[in-house]
């Protein structure tokens, strides 16, 4: 390890205790030359140094844990291409699906007109979940629909994370019965939503 990298991995050293006059060393040292050669994959200024500038958050929040094996300027290099990669693979795979899914809106006109709208279908997964048992229907619209865990769900309602879990399976099961007969007509709009969304 040259002089150099002994330099700055002291400097990392004091970041990873909370130093952000060393952060700010590795930001105003490098930020430029990476924002360059992100450019080079991402061929777009402004996308390119948001993406360096989440590195950069990452580099920070992160620093505790982050392992230097040769330089911190190559873990920075390196991370900063992996971000661009990334960045790269989620938008071709988006764009994929975005033209996939094009064809749903494409063709709507020519659906079937067995083919429910989509105020019907909403009105017939509310009637089912209001359909379960009260206890099943409160641990699945905590869950599902204001998303909280297992845990909160079970402290929100003073039961057992064991009987949150089993009313949610009995609640899913029962739904998936239910609405059984529209899975086509929900996927079909779950397409549609995720075009124009």
């Amino acid at each position: 390890m040259n002089e150099k990298n002994y330099e700055e991995l002291f400097i990392f050293n004091r970041m990873a205790e909370g130093d952000k006059e060393a952060f700010r060393f590795f930001f105003e040292r490098y930020y430029s030359d990476l924002c360059n050669l992100v450019n080079i994959y991402i061929n777009d200024s402004v996308i390119s140094e948001e993406i360096v500038q989440d590195m950069y958050i990452y580099f920070w929040e992160k620093k505790e844990k982050i392992a230097i094996e040769s330089s911190v300027k190559s873990y920075l290099y390196r991370a900063t291409k992996n971000k661009s990669l990334n960045y790269i693979r989620n938008e071709k795979v988006q764009l994929s699906i975005r033209e996939k899914l094009s064809k749903v809106t494409e063709h709507s006109a020519e659906l079937p007109d067995s083919i429910m709208d989509a105020s019907q279908l909403r009105e017939i997964i509310e009637q089912s979940i209001n359909s379960l048992p009260e206890k099943c229907r409160e641990v699945y619209i905590l869950g599902k629909e204001k998303s909280l865990s297992y845990k909160e769900i079970a402290e929100e309602l003073g039961i057992s994370a064991k009987t949150v879990e089993n009313q949610m399976g009995k609640a899913l099961k029962k739904l998936r019965e239910l609405l059984e007969p529209y899975y086509k007509d929900i996927f079909i709009f779950f397409l549609v939503f995720l075009t124009i969304s």
